[in-house]
Protein backbone atom coordinates (compact mmCIF):
# COMPACT_ATOMS: atom_id res chain seq x y z
CA UNK A 1 0.00 0.00 0.00
CA UNK A 2 1.78 3.15 -1.23
CA UNK A 3 -0.69 5.99 -1.81
CA UNK A 4 -3.96 6.46 0.07
CA UNK A 5 -6.58 9.14 -0.57
CA UNK A 6 -8.59 10.29 2.45
CA UNK A 7 -11.70 12.37 1.70
CA UNK A 8 -13.39 13.71 4.85
CA UNK A 9 -14.51 17.28 5.55
CA UNK A 10 -14.59 17.22 9.36
CA UNK A 11 -11.01 17.88 10.57
CA UNK A 12 -11.28 15.84 13.79
CA UNK A 13 -12.72 12.82 11.98
CA UNK A 14 -10.16 13.16 9.19
CA UNK A 15 -7.31 13.20 11.71
CA UNK A 16 -8.77 10.21 13.53
CA UNK A 17 -9.05 8.21 10.31
CA UNK A 18 -5.57 9.26 9.21
CA UNK A 19 -4.03 8.06 12.47
CA UNK A 20 -5.79 4.72 12.03
CA UNK A 21 -4.66 4.39 8.42
CA UNK A 22 -1.08 5.31 9.28
CA UNK A 23 -1.09 2.69 12.02
CA UNK A 24 -2.38 -0.01 9.67
CA UNK A 25 -0.31 1.01 6.64
CA UNK A 26 2.82 2.67 8.12
CA UNK A 27 4.67 2.98 4.80
CA UNK A 28 1.82 4.61 2.88
CA UNK A 29 1.60 8.28 1.96
CA UNK A 30 -1.81 9.72 2.84
CA UNK A 31 -3.32 12.53 0.76
CA UNK A 32 -5.98 14.41 2.73
CA UNK A 33 -8.91 16.20 1.10
CA UNK A 34 -11.98 17.96 2.45
CA UNK A 35 -13.70 18.70 -0.86
CA UNK A 36 -14.79 16.63 -3.84
CA UNK A 37 -13.07 18.97 -6.30
CA UNK A 38 -9.74 18.60 -4.50
CA UNK A 39 -10.01 14.82 -4.51
CA UNK A 40 -10.82 14.78 -8.24
CA UNK A 41 -7.80 16.99 -8.91
CA UNK A 42 -5.53 14.60 -7.03
CA UNK A 43 -6.84 11.68 -9.09
CA UNK A 44 -5.37 13.30 -12.19
CA UNK A 45 -1.97 13.67 -10.51
CA UNK A 46 -1.49 10.57 -8.36
CA UNK A 47 -2.01 6.85 -8.75
CA UNK A 48 -3.74 5.60 -5.61
CA UNK A 49 -3.94 2.13 -4.10
CA UNK A 50 -6.75 2.88 -1.69
CA UNK A 51 -9.30 5.66 -1.10
CA UNK A 52 -11.38 6.16 2.03
CA UNK A 53 -14.27 8.47 1.25
CA UNK A 54 -17.16 10.08 3.07
CA UNK A 55 -20.40 10.64 1.13
CA UNK A 56 -21.72 14.03 2.24
CA UNK A 57 -19.17 16.72 1.39
CA UNK A 58 -19.69 20.51 1.24
CA UNK A 59 -19.37 20.60 -2.55
CA UNK A 60 -20.95 17.32 -3.54
CA UNK A 61 -21.00 13.59 -2.91
CA UNK A 62 -18.09 11.23 -2.39
CA UNK A 63 -19.82 8.97 -4.91
CA UNK A 64 -18.44 11.26 -7.63
CA UNK A 65 -14.94 10.34 -6.51
CA UNK A 66 -15.79 6.65 -6.19
CA UNK A 67 -17.04 6.59 -9.79
CA UNK A 68 -14.13 8.67 -11.11
CA UNK A 69 -11.57 6.49 -9.33
CA UNK A 70 -13.23 3.30 -10.55
CA UNK A 71 -13.08 4.56 -14.13
CA UNK A 72 -9.63 6.20 -14.12
CA UNK A 73 -7.79 3.86 -11.76
CA UNK A 74 -9.64 0.51 -11.70
CA UNK A 75 -6.80 -1.10 -9.75
CA UNK A 76 -7.50 1.20 -6.79
CA UNK A 77 -9.86 0.14 -4.03
CA UNK A 78 -12.38 2.69 -2.79
CA UNK A 79 -14.03 2.24 0.59
CA UNK A 80 -16.90 4.41 1.74
CA UNK A 81 -16.64 5.41 5.42
CA UNK A 82 -19.87 7.12 6.46
CA UNK A 83 -22.68 7.45 8.96
CA UNK A 84 -25.25 6.67 6.25
CA UNK A 85 -26.57 3.11 6.38
CA UNK A 86 -29.58 3.80 4.15
CA UNK A 87 -30.15 1.41 1.27
CA UNK A 88 -29.99 4.11 -1.40
CA UNK A 89 -26.55 5.26 -0.21
CA UNK A 90 -25.24 1.71 0.13
CA UNK A 91 -26.38 0.42 -3.24
CA UNK A 92 -25.44 3.62 -5.04
CA UNK A 93 -21.90 3.26 -3.66
CA UNK A 94 -21.59 -0.39 -4.69
CA UNK A 95 -22.98 0.42 -8.13
CA UNK A 96 -20.45 3.24 -8.52
CA UNK A 97 -17.63 0.79 -7.88
CA UNK A 98 -17.00 0.91 -4.13
CA UNK A 99 -14.90 -2.01 -2.86
CA UNK A 100 -16.22 -1.72 0.68
CA UNK A 101 -18.69 0.13 2.88
CA UNK A 102 -17.96 0.93 6.54
CA UNK A 103 -20.02 2.77 9.11
CA UNK A 104 -18.38 5.33 11.37
CA UNK A 105 -20.30 4.21 14.45
CA UNK A 106 -17.97 1.24 14.82
CA UNK A 107 -15.16 1.28 17.35
CA UNK A 108 -11.58 1.97 16.29
CA UNK A 109 -10.72 -1.71 16.73
CA UNK A 110 -13.67 -2.81 14.61
CA UNK A 111 -12.75 -0.39 11.82
CA UNK A 112 -9.13 -1.53 12.02
CA UNK A 113 -10.18 -5.17 11.70
CA UNK A 114 -12.32 -4.37 8.66
CA UNK A 115 -9.60 -2.33 6.94
CA UNK A 116 -6.97 -4.99 7.56
CA UNK A 117 -8.99 -7.32 5.34
CA UNK A 118 -7.89 -5.26 2.36
CA UNK A 119 -4.35 -6.66 2.67
CA UNK A 120 -5.82 -10.14 2.21
CA UNK A 121 -7.92 -9.11 -0.78
CA UNK A 122 -11.12 -9.14 1.27
CA UNK A 123 -13.62 -6.31 0.82
CA UNK A 124 -14.30 -4.47 4.10
CA UNK A 125 -18.01 -4.46 4.84
CA UNK A 126 -19.62 -3.67 8.18
CA UNK A 127 -21.57 -6.80 9.24
CA UNK A 128 -24.77 -4.82 9.77
CA UNK A 129 -24.44 -3.51 6.20
CA UNK A 130 -24.10 -7.05 4.87
CA UNK A 131 -27.29 -7.95 6.70
CA UNK A 132 -29.05 -4.93 5.16
CA UNK A 133 -28.06 -6.18 1.71
CA UNK A 134 -29.54 -9.59 2.44
CA UNK A 135 -32.71 -8.13 3.95
CA UNK A 136 -33.21 -5.89 0.93
CA UNK A 137 -32.89 -8.64 -1.65
CA UNK A 138 -34.95 -11.12 0.35
CA UNK A 139 -37.72 -8.55 0.85
CA UNK A 140 -37.89 -7.25 -2.72
CA UNK A 141 -36.87 -10.30 -4.70
CA UNK A 142 -33.33 -11.03 -5.80
CA UNK A 143 -33.78 -11.84 -9.47
CA UNK A 144 -34.91 -8.47 -10.74
CA UNK A 145 -32.08 -6.66 -8.93
CA UNK A 146 -29.14 -8.89 -9.81
CA UNK A 147 -26.75 -7.12 -12.21
CA UNK A 148 -26.41 -8.73 -15.61
CA UNK A 149 -22.85 -9.82 -14.96
CA UNK A 150 -24.08 -11.87 -11.98
CA UNK A 151 -26.49 -13.89 -14.09
CA UNK A 152 -24.15 -16.85 -14.24
CA UNK A 153 -24.44 -20.48 -15.33
CA UNK A 154 -24.88 -23.06 -12.58
CA UNK A 155 -21.97 -22.88 -10.17
CA UNK A 156 -20.60 -25.91 -8.36
CA UNK A 157 -19.48 -25.20 -4.81
CA UNK A 158 -18.13 -27.77 -2.41
CA UNK A 159 -20.08 -28.42 0.79
CA UNK A 160 -17.50 -26.47 2.78
CA UNK A 161 -17.57 -23.54 0.34
CA UNK A 162 -21.36 -23.45 0.67
CA UNK A 163 -20.99 -23.38 4.46
CA UNK A 164 -18.60 -20.42 4.23
CA UNK A 165 -20.72 -18.55 1.66
CA UNK A 166 -23.86 -18.91 3.77
CA UNK A 167 -22.10 -17.38 6.76
CA UNK A 168 -20.67 -14.56 4.66
CA UNK A 169 -24.22 -13.87 3.43
CA UNK A 170 -25.41 -13.69 7.03
CA UNK A 171 -22.79 -11.04 7.80
CA UNK A 172 -20.37 -13.02 9.96
CA UNK A 173 -16.72 -11.97 10.05
CA UNK A 174 -13.89 -14.32 9.02
CA UNK A 175 -12.82 -14.98 12.64
CA UNK A 176 -16.43 -15.79 13.55
CA UNK A 177 -16.75 -18.17 10.58
CA UNK A 178 -13.44 -19.81 11.44
CA UNK A 179 -14.61 -20.38 15.01
CA UNK A 180 -17.98 -21.76 13.92
CA UNK A 181 -16.42 -24.21 11.47
CA UNK A 182 -13.40 -25.09 13.60
CA UNK A 183 -10.94 -23.90 10.98
CA UNK A 184 -8.20 -21.28 10.84
CA UNK A 185 -8.86 -17.77 9.55
CA UNK A 186 -6.29 -18.41 6.80
CA UNK A 187 -8.22 -21.47 5.63
CA UNK A 188 -11.50 -19.54 5.61
CA UNK A 189 -9.80 -16.76 3.62
CA UNK A 190 -8.69 -19.33 1.03
CA UNK A 191 -12.22 -20.70 0.78
CA UNK A 192 -13.57 -17.18 0.31
CA UNK A 193 -11.10 -16.48 -2.51
CA UNK A 194 -12.19 -19.67 -4.25
CA UNK A 195 -15.83 -18.69 -3.82
CA UNK A 196 -15.23 -15.23 -5.30
CA UNK A 197 -13.41 -16.81 -8.25
CA UNK A 198 -16.14 -19.38 -8.92
CA UNK A 199 -18.96 -16.84 -8.63
CA UNK A 200 -17.07 -14.12 -10.53
CA UNK A 201 -17.72 -11.59 -7.77
CA UNK A 202 -15.44 -9.23 -5.85
CA UNK A 203 -17.37 -8.23 -2.74
CA UNK A 204 -19.31 -9.68 0.15
CA UNK A 205 -22.44 -7.92 -1.09
CA UNK A 206 -22.24 -9.61 -4.49
CA UNK A 207 -21.42 -12.95 -2.84
CA UNK A 208 -24.50 -12.51 -0.66
CA UNK A 209 -26.65 -11.98 -3.75
CA UNK A 210 -25.27 -15.17 -5.26
CA UNK A 211 -25.95 -17.07 -2.04
CA UNK A 212 -29.58 -16.00 -2.39
CA UNK A 213 -29.66 -16.87 -6.11
CA UNK A 214 -28.23 -20.31 -5.43
CA UNK A 215 -30.84 -20.92 -2.74
CA UNK A 216 -28.32 -21.10 0.10
CA UNK A 217 -29.90 -18.32 2.12
CA UNK A 218 -33.47 -18.39 3.31
CA UNK A 219 -35.09 -16.49 6.17
CA UNK A 220 -34.72 -18.58 9.31
CA UNK A 221 -31.96 -20.79 7.88
CA UNK A 222 -30.14 -22.36 10.82
CA UNK A 223 -26.36 -22.70 10.94
CA UNK A 224 -25.06 -26.12 11.94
Amino acid sequence: MHNILLLEDIPQVRQWLKSLVCELFPHAFVTECARVRDALEHLSLTRFDLALLDLGLPDGSGLEVVAALHEAQPQAQSVVVTIHAEDDCLFSALQAGAFGYLLKDQSRDELAEQLQRITHGEPPLTPSVARRVISHFVAYGCARHVPERLSLPEVRLTERESDVLLRVAKGYTLPEIAQQLGLSRHTISDYLKNIYRKLNVSSRAEAALEAQRLGLFRPGTALQ
